[in-house]
This record gives C-alpha cells, sequence and structure tokens, in this order.
C-alpha cells in the first residue's frame, strides 16, 4: 500500500464565479502541502485571473498529464487545457457557454481518474444551469459523473459539516417529484449509502438519524401516513439488518439531535430539508461528496456567489475542507485495496 499523498485534481469551477479566486487563494501558499498532492486541470488563463482577482502571484508549470509530474519542483503542477478564455464571459453572469467549458474541463479530470493519474477530484463552484445550457444535458454535475463512469449502482449526494454527513433520499427535482420518489427500497439505499460513506470517513460505528417528511413526523397520522406506512417499516427494516439507525424524527428538530452529538448523520427525505440546516450551522465550511461512485467528488457545499466575484473577499474554508475529505476518501480505499 502507498503512503505518498494522494494526487487530487482541482479544477476552478465556472470562471464567471468565485472558484478561480478561490483556486488561487488556496495554492500560492501550499497550505494543502500536508494534505495531498495537488494538479491543476484546466486553462492556465482562469488561474491567472483567479490570482488577480485574489491578488497573489505563483510559478506553475505545465504539463501534458498527470503521470508526468516532476513532484520535487516546487512550482504549480497544471494541465493546460487551453479551453477557457476568461475574458469573453462576464465575471458574475451565468453563461452557457462557460457552462459547457466548465463540463469539458470536469469531464478532462475524469478522464485522468478512469487512467489512474489522480486520485480524486475536487472542483471548484460550477452552476448547474449554466452547465446544462452549454449542453451537459443533466440536471446536476453527479449524474454527469455517473453517466462518464458509466456508473450503474445507486449513489447520491452527501453534505458533511464538522464531520456530521447529511444525505437524502431524493436529490435535485421539484418538491412534487420528490414526494412521488420517497418509498422503501429508497431509503433502504439511502441508509446503506450513508452508513457505509461514514465507515469510509472513519467511523467505525456511525448512528444515523433519519427525518420524517410531514410535520410532527405527521402526527400519528393527521399530517400524512408516510411516516407510519412507507419511512419507518423501512428503518425498522434496515435496523433489524444491523444497521444504526432511528425514526423517522420530525425535520425541525433532528439536526439539533445530530449537532449534540446524538448522530452522526441525519438521512433528510429530500434536498433542502438538510440544506437549511447544514448550511445555517456553516455556510463557509460545509462539503458536498458524490457518495457510491468508484472516483471520489467533493466539492464546496455553495454556489459560484455571483454578487461577491472579482472583489477579492471569496471564503476558501469549505473548499480546503473538500480537499481535505478527498484525501481522507483515497486514504481509506488504499487500505482497502
Amino acid at each position: 500500500m502507498t503512503t505518498a499523498l494522494p494526487v487530487i485534481a482541482l479544477t476552478p469551477g465556472d470562471c464567471t464565479g468565485i472558484g478561480p479566486e478561490q483556486t488561487a487563494r488556496i495554492l500560492h501558499d501550499g497550505r494543502m502541502a500536508d494534505t495531498a498532492r495537488i494538479v491543476v486541470i484546466g486553462d492556465i488563463r482562469v488561474l491567472e485571473l483567479g490570482m488577480r482577482q485574489a491578488g497573489v502571484s505563483f510559478a506553475c508549470r505545465r504539463y501534458d498529464s498527470p503521470a508526468a509530474i516532476d513532484w520535487s519542483d516546487g512550482s504549480i503542477p497544471i494541465v493546460d487545457l487551453n479551453n477557457t478564455d476568461p475574458a469573453l464571459y462576464p465575471p458574475g453572469v451565468g453563461s452557457a457557454e462557460s457552462g459547457r467549458v466548465t463540463g469539458e474541463t470536469l469531464s478532462r479530470a475524469i478522464d485522468f481518474a478512469k487512467a489512474g493519474e489522480v486520485d480524486a477530484v475536487s472542483f471548484a463552484p460550477l452552476n448547474k444551469r449554466a452547465m446544462y445550457d452549454g449542453g451537459w444535458h443533466f440536471p446536476d454535475e453527479h449524474k454527469m459523473f455517473a453517466h462518464l463512469l458509466s456508473h450503474r449502482g445507486y449513489f447520491s449526494e452527501m453534505n458533511v459539516l464538522d464531520n456530521q454527513w447529511m444525505s437524502r433520499v431524493t436529490s435535485h427535482v421539484s418538491l412534487r417529484q420528490a414526494v412521488e420518489q420517497i418509498n422503501g427500497p429508497a431509503i433502504e439505499n439511502a441508509i446503506i449509502l450513508a452508513t457505509t460513506m461514514m465507515r469510509k470517513a472513519g467511523i467505525d460505528q456511525p448512528r444515523l438519524a433519519v427525518a420524517a417528511l410531514n410535520p410532527h413526523a405527521g402526527e400519528n397520522g393527521l399530517f400524512g401516513m408516510e411516516e407510519i406506512e412507507i419511512i419507518r417499516p423501512a428503518v425498522q427494516a434496515m435496523a433489524a439488518k444491523g444497521f444504526n439507525c432511528e425514526g423517522p424524527f420530525p425535520s425541525d428538530t433532528v439536526y439539533l439531535k445530530a449537532f449534540a452529538g446524538h448522530y452522526d448523520g441525519v438521512l433528510a427525505m429530500y434536498h433542502d430539508q438538510g440544506q437549511i440546516a447544514t448550511k445555517m450551522r456553516g455556510f463557509n465550511r460545509g462539503v458536498t461528496v458524490t457518495a457510491g461512485l468508484d472516483t471520489v467528488f467533493t466539492t464546496p457545499a455553495h454556489g459560484t456567489a455571483f454578487d461577491i466575484v472579482g472583489k477579492g473577499v471569496a471564503d476558501t474554508g469549505a473548499f480546503e475542507n473538500a480537499i481535505k475529505l478527498a484525501s481522507q476518501l483515497v486514504r481509506f480505499k488504499r487500505t482497502e485495496a
């Protein structure tokens, strides 16, 4: 088993957002040097834009692929795709063409992961609408990743904050669709994936709380029967199989229990049920991970922050945590190999 630091492909995200600035700020002082070996996958002009926005400067060295990198060189290694001229896209404005090249850059990073040249991909914020309009016809990047990896099994996005793992049964769909998609098998698959990911993060005996769908957990059927007919039976079935899961709990209090340390994670029924609680607790610290794929993907849980682009104030906390989590998950994969 290798003890070398994981090689992580870092992509600067959509160049119209805060990603280039965040990327440059993280790279210029080597703050991730003890966490991972980082190679930038993207256009060097985007990285130079980020340097100007962040008010920093550092040397870069171009390589044709991550496998060719001389890690003893003190320069920042970059595979310059020469595919994104940021001067063409106004900052702070969504652009289909910028979304297209953002997806293209991620696709190239995935190619290197499939070839075994990088261990994980950490990407700066992107714009889902711009990517969709740019030809990447997926509701989110996670489904795009699964497609490019030819993944056929269950997968989902999860959010991590202060070692609390927040997962969900449904994700980037309308609320009406989310309710329709909540069923026993979906809940059971989500419990398995959440527990598996927490174990991969080093939590030996993960404790999972499952949120209810309806107010007051349905109030014994007064506000809906989903808790009685769907959610509780699924939780009980998984508990009988040895999974440490409990619920359903009212969603307006379950996160208080988790953040107080009673659980290691919460399984929400739909996207905002978990995202609101997590972002309120630590907007600039949370990480999104694509769980269930062979390749490790992490990114800040926040978006492109168009309102502060170019102001030199973009916080890097969540992006740094994303790189740290990617490294942690890669190290676990190595112990399994």
